[in-house]
């Protein structure tokens, strides 16, 4: 396959695909600008780094591997900065008692390591198959369900501790 047709292939998926990526930006960042800006570098890593790219049909894979640590990056590197959307100021409170869990879960959620939160966003959010997370993690099938199942405890404790106070 010529450089030319995976460029083509690459763009046809980022575009295909365009809302999962940025839902999976935003669940790291919470920020609609933060989020945007880390799919513009995602695409910009990936459309260097073309020649990385052996097997069209890890495109998916290669994809989110590379929007998932440019998430990470992003992380790290501004951490010392708390943004808030707008629309969150302006915020209603739960009517409903399923409101007020899925907000706990969301926090929850976002205490946890950014390994946990990954598979737990993939897994979860993104309804993929563990072996495909493992691919897409570089990791061994056994390790992403051994931290699929600690990040999972650790939601439950966290949940439990909330209903409890």
């Amino acid at each position: 396959m010529t450089k030319k047709e995976k460029f083509q292939l690459v763009e046809n998926y980022i575009i295909e695909n365009q809302h999962a990526h940025y839902r999976l930006a935003f669940s790291y960042v919470k920020s609609k600008e933060s989020a945007l800006d880390i799919i513009q570098e995602s695409i910009m890593k990936s459309l260097r780094s073309i020649d990385s790219l052996d097997h069209i049909h890890y495109l998916k894979t290669w994809f989110y591997r590379i929007l998932i640590n440019t998430s990470i990056d992003y992380i790290h590197k501004n951490k010392r900065i708390a943004l808030v959307e707008d629309d969150v100021l302006d915020f209603h409170l739960p009517i409903q008692e399923d409101e007020i869990r899925d907000i706990d879960l969301y926090e929850a959620i976002d205490h946890l390591s950014a390994q946990h939160k990954t598979i737990i966003i993939l897994r979860f959010f993104e309804d993929m198959k563990i072996e495909d997370i493992a691919t897409m993690l570089g990791e061994n099938t056994n390790t992403v369900k051994t931290r699929l199942y600690a990040a999972l405890r650790k939601l439950r404790t966290n949940m439990e501790e909330k209903v409890h106070a």
